[in-house]
C-alpha cells in the first residue's frame, strides 16, 4: 500500500479527522446547540469520505494498473469493483 499512495498526507489527513472528532465529543458535554454538532459531524464525514476517494484513486492508479498490465486483468477488475463496493456502503 505504501508505495501507491502518499502515506505522510493520510496520516496528515487522519489526524484532522480525529482531531474533528474529538471536537464532536466534546461539544457533546457542551451546551452546544444540535444543529453545530450536526455540522461538524458532516465535515468529518466529508473529510473521511475525502480520506477514502484518495485510497481508491492510489489503489487504481498503482495496484489495478499493475494486476492488469502484469496479472490477471479479470481478477484484478473484480478486485477493485469489490472495492469500490466496500467503498460505497461508507457514504
Amino acid at each position: 500500500m505504501r508505495q501507491c499512495m502518499d502515506a505522510e498526507n493520510l496520516h496528515r489527513r487522519m489526524k484532522k479527522i480525529i482531531g474533528q472528532l474529538n471536537a464532536v465529543d466534546k461539544m457533546v458535554d457542551q451546551d452546544i446547540p444540535c444543529e453545530d454538532l450536526l455540522i461538524q459531524i458532516n465535515a468529518a464525514k466529508s473529510a473521511l469520505h475525502k480520506l477514502g476517494q484518495i485510497v481508491l484513486e492510489g489503489h487504481l492508479r498503482h495496484c489495478v494498473k499493475d494486476g492488469i498490465e502484469h496479472g490477471d486483468a479479470d481478477k484484478t477488475i473484480a478486485s477493485f469493483a469489490k472495492a469500490i463496493e466496500h467503498f460505497s456502503r461508507m457514504s
